[in-house]
């Protein structure tokens, strides 16, 4: 049975970049528009993993982290900051935030899947 990545990203281009790259994998991405989209979305298809973006609309990805984290049925559930932002402090707030790791964009898409398959083993 493939793993399931939930994708929580507003822009467009950003999804098609990931559709793209998981296109040649064997996990199933499903896609959320904004932050309460997402946290839905985990609440209903309980991925293997989340990859979020921080600035979302409705709730930002430090809020849709909290909130998965804060619920004992997907606390477990690794979700990887996928963001632009870098500068100083970013990592360190993410993580706060509950993100069990941060890559940052642009990124290199075999540090991405080298990411994702650490945490699906």
């Amino acid at each position: 049975m493939s793993k399931r990545i939930l994708m929580v990203e507003d822009t467009e281009d950003n999804r098609q970049i990931l559709r793209d790259l998981f296109a040649a994998t064997d996990y199933e991405l499903i896609e959320a528009a904004d932050g309460a989209q997402g946290l839905a979305m985990a609440r209903t298809h309980k991925p293997d993993l989340i990859l979020m973006d921080i600035q979302l609309p409705v709730l930002d990805g430090y809020e849709t982290t909290r909130r998965i984290k804060a619920d004992p049925a997907l606390r477990d559930i690794p979700v990887i900051a996928v963001t632009s932002y870098a500068l100083s402090g970013d990592e360190t707030k993410a993580r706060a935030a509950g993100c069990d790791a941060y890559i940052t964009k642009p990124f290199s898409p075999r540090l991405l899947l080298a990411k994702v398959r650490e945490f699906l083993m």
